[in-house]
């Protein structure tokens, strides 16, 4: 059987898909008469799109396998679901007994070279082109942070990779050894350096509206350059590259933190000031134009009995016993992140619309009138007046329209906080902190709730900012790569079974074997 490249297996079909799944709300320029560089543009935007639309439909970007690999691992989440939905996963996730071939794994795998694969291919093509207009440049930026983007989620996940920053035809090219962790970062350094200066600040008219909401600027690829630094310990170039967003001004905390995830009719949390970066879902009346994401369709309620009320999703990447348990009830947030089975989800002002959810009962599970999970995310909860009109009532399709927020302001007041400490400017790191805890402690209705945390020691606030972290950023995928890079991973995950190696998955197997063993397994699997 003839050798095929596991790098881009899904590449191909994306490209041939590129026009039929692409984001077409981004733009709808129809002009009266075309030029050469309208044409020379058009190729390469329609490229661009083909990026987006990737990182969409793939789901190791906006499903099951994303929240493996980010969340699943843990202390503070867990599969959810039902008990035989997905159960290797379990083990795989959970436990951290890590697996080389796996349907959820090998899609992660996949899926990241495929958007590399693409982005190599608009960069050829500009290169081919000689495209140096503006409106090239911008599509250029665009390719430059998805190669960057995919690079650093598959460096976090297993450490040394292929380094392939070229395009190419012929598979046989596209196998290669791995490259070192230095040598990944110096190209994704590469990458958002150009992205930095080739994307916009924003994507405004003259009316200051965007033209394109959900569209990647500068301030979005200087943030995943701090993260990138962040995980190096190079807390100088986190300070610098936060500090040029937050002085850009076009970013800002919403006044309260259950804002942020309204995806609703009325929902003011689409693309808001908090906004850097988010992955781009719409669903119309009765599920016309649709260009969903299954994103909030994979975490929303589970109900496995007959009964459609309230059986909105997939039901995956649940709350565990230990993050209530280590939750302060004082936190607005809590209530705002954690819906609880058999109790009222709170109202508006609390992320919720004024139902009551089904009891969890562990003796009836999979039985009408009680759910399989005692406790949800919250953040991804589907807003009832959102179902009626798209029609997605069921777990097939029961939350395709919400938003998944890659990258938000408040991770840059708290990575300008930490690495402002680790420099030695506490003063800087408690303002930083305060912004973030100030807009906690304003969502609910206990003014003395979150007080302020001064600056004693170096220690001391780097304990405050991990603290901080766990909550703001609960159930979205942050905590497994921070205890990693902490150090602190052996400490919270040992009880679960997790061990130094786990830093890294191993490689898939399957691409070990279709490279003829040129690729090599990480170690001590």
């Amino acid at each position: 059987m003839k050798k095929r490249n596991i790098y881009f297996t899904l590449s191909m079909i994306l490209v041939a898909n590129i026009f039929l799944n692409s984001c077409s709300k981004f733009l709808d320029r129809k002009p009266l008469s075309a030029t050469y560089d309208d044409i020379q543009q058009g190729t390469l935007e329609a490229q661009s799109f083909g990026l987006y639309s990737a990182l969409r439909a793939d789901a190791g970007f906006s499903t099951l396998p994303w929240l493996d690999f980010h969340s699943i691992r843990d202390d503070d989440a867990q599969k959810g679901s039902s008990t035989t939905d997905g159960a290797e996963i379990n083990a795989e996730f959970e436990t951290f007994q890590y697996t080389k071939n796996d349907w959820a794994t090998t899609t992660y795998w996949n899926d990241h070279y495929s958007m590399i694969y693409l982005a190599n291919k608009e960069l050829y093509s500009a290169d081919s082109l000689q495209a140096t207009d503006e409106a090239s440049l911008r599509n250029v930026g665009e390719a430059h942070f998805f190669r960057a983007y995919a690079f650093f989620e598959l460096v976090k996940a297993y450490g040394e990779v292929p380094l392939l920053n070229f395009y190419y035809t012929n598979p046989s090219d596209g196998i290669k050894p791995k490259a070192s962790v230095d040598d990944i970062y110096a190209q994704i350094d590469k990458d958002l350096d150009t992205a930095s200066m080739y994307l916009p600040l924003n994507w405004n008219d003259a009316s200051g509206n965007s033209q394109f909401p959900g569209r990647l600027t500068s301030g979005a690829a200087k943030t995943l350059w701090a993260q990138t630094y962040l995980f190096r310990n190079q807390w100088a170039q986190v300070v610098s590259l936060c500090r040029d967003v937050i002085n850009s001004g076009e970013y800002s905390l919403l006044p309260h933190f259950y804002e942020v995830w309204q995806d609703g009719l009325n929902g003011t949390g689409k693309n808001s000031k908090e906004s850097i970066f988010e992955m781009q879902a719409t669903v119309g009346q009765n599920g016309t134009s649709n260009y969903g994401v299954q994103w909030g369709t994979s975490q929303n309620i589970r109900q496995g009995a007959a009964s459609v009320a309230w059986n909105l999703g997939w039901g995956w990447n649940v709350p565990t016993q230990t993050l209530v348990t280590a939750w302060d009830n004082s936190d607005p947030r809590k209530s705002m992140t954690i819906l609880y089975s058999g109790q009222s989800d709170g109202g508006p002002t609390d992320g919720g619309y004024g139902a009551t959810i089904p009891p969890y009962n562990k003796d009836s599970l999979g039985k009408a009138g009680f759910l399989d999970q005692p406790y949800w995310n919250k953040k991804v909860y589907s807003d009832p007046q959102m179902r009626a009109f798209t029609g997605q009532i069921n777990n097939a399709g029961g939350a395709d329209w919400i938003d998944h927020r890659i990258l938000r302001y408040a991770d840059v007041l708290l990575m300008m906080a930490e690495a402002s400490n680790e420099t030695g400017d506490g003063a800087t790191a408690a303002t930083m902190l305060e912004q973030v805890r100030a807009r906690a402690r304003n969502s609910g209705t206990d003014p003395t709730a979150l007080t302020y945390i001064a600056y004693t020691s170096q220690s001391q606030m780097r304990t405050a900012i991990k603290n901080e972290r766990r909550w703001e950023f609960a159930m979205e995928g942050y905590r497994f790569y921070d205890l990693v890079r902490w150090g602190d991973a052996s400490s919270a995950l040992g009880s679960l079974g997790y061990q130094p190696k786990n830093a890294w998955y191993p490689i898939p197997q399957p691409a070990i074997d279709l490279s003829g063993g040129i690729l090599v397994q990480n170690p001590n699997y």
